[in-house]
């Protein structure tokens, strides 16, 4: 839907510091983002700032080095680690001569190369859409070609008008699908609790590992990759465990620090998985320095979705990488709350599987009113 970027482009990255914790991380993290998007970095552009421009956002100066940058370098597409405000984006095109993106536009890239599912391209097109419909300023002739163009107008209606108007009609036919799609999974999720199987979602950071440890767990063949947001679409699998009715275990997408809004909101049906959820294993990547910020970002996202409240299990993976022993740590009540492991090695994952053993069989004890209603009967 947007005129995405194609494998092999060549870009310039622009970041500003404002005098931000972690502007460095964030840096590199948007070169990996660029990376998994098939781009070819040829050079970054870096800058500070009091506040963002309110026309350039960099200042004109600093765009007049962007251009020269652009020129030099050959590319045809300038990224921006932050997000720009349409006008902001435009004035850029204008001065840059180029096509210009901010973060988001870049993320919501990935995941429309990366989505497979039905359900999955549904909420990526919906990001899409909402993210374009703030962008409109002119005629988008692919959007008239796409629901035949002649006749589509109204009476003295403008090319944006009916852009708008097109965009409007199709955002509500994905909302309408995907409520269909979340009703689906509504009915497939009561018939799981209505057989007492327990629930049990991965989260993380993304490239922490979810996906590995879940192969490893289930022996399913879930796409894994060093790479940024290798996994979109939820995969949901059983897990059978000693002397238990078994768990479900479902894989979920990764989050990363200024995850866009209208992301977590086109995937809240596939998050729903993980609101519902009996148990989280918070994947986190134990070799990377900065664990414990992807650990909070991770729980931001956890309570803007409404799932801060279920119990988590922290897993801290890739331990191969760091030379930490496999192992477990029990809380105050004995109950197993952080394991070491290496999803890739197969170490520790052992002791994955115990402490989903022991959650199950906690889950299947009747509580006090499940009791006393059997003795009444």
């Amino acid at each position: 839907m947007l005129d995405r970027p194609e494998s092999g482009d060549e870009a310039v990255l622009v970041s500003l510091n404002f005098g931000d914790l972690g502007y460095a991380d964030s840096l590199e993290e948007l070169h990996r983002l660029a990376e998994s998007a098939g781009l070819t970095v040829k050079t970054v552009v870096e800058g500070k700032r009091a506040r963002p421009d309110p026309a350039l956002f960099v200042g004109s100066g600093k765009a007049d080095e962007i251009r020269l940058a652009v020129e030099q370098s050959g590319a045809g597409l300038v990224i921006f680690n932050h997000d720009i405000s349409p006008a902001q984006e435009r004035n850029l095109e204008r001065h840059l001569q180029c096509r210009v993106i901010d973060r988001t536009a870049l993320i919501l890239d990935i995941f429309a190369q990366r989505a497979r599912s039905h359900e999955g391209k549904l909420q990526v097109e919906l990001a899409q859409l909402e993210h374009l419909a703030t962008r409109l300023v002119r005629g988008w002739s692919h959007l008239e070609r796409q629901k035949g163009g002649i006749g589509m107008r109204g009476p003295g209606e403008t090319q944006l008008e009916t852009d708008r108007r097109l965009i409007g009609k199709r955002v509500k036919l994905l909302k309408d699908r995907l409520i269909k799609l979340k009703r689906q999974r509504d009915v497939q999720r009561r018939a799981r609790q209505r057989a007492k199987v327990m629930s049990v979602s991965l989260v993380g950071y993304t490239n922490a590992g979810k996906s590995t440890l879940f192969n490893s767990l289930t022996h399913a063949d879930a796409y894994a990759a060093d790479q940024l947001f290798a996994t979109l679409d939820t995969t949901t699998r059983k897990l059978f465990l000693p002397n238990t009715s078994g768990v479900v275990l479902s894989d979920t997408v990764g989050f990363i620090k200024h995850l866009p809004h209208s992301l977590v909101d086109a995937f809240r049906a596939t998050l729903e998985e993980t609101v519902q959820a009996d148990l989280l294993l918070h994947v986190v990547d134990a070799g990377s320095p900065n664990r414990d910020q992807q650990i909070a970002e991770v729980n931001r996202v956890l309570a803007e979705i409404g799932a801060d409240h279920i119990p988590q299990i922290l897993v801290l993976n890739k331990i191969d990488l760091t030379g930490i022993a496999p192992g477990l740590e029990r809380d105050e009540y004995g109950r197993i709350a952080r394991i070491r492991v290496s999803a890739k090695t197969g170490e520790g994952v052992d002791l994955v599987r115990l402490a989903l053993t022991e959650n199950s069989l906690a889950s299947q004890v009747p509580g006090p009113a499940e009791v006393e209603c059997a003795v009444n009967f």
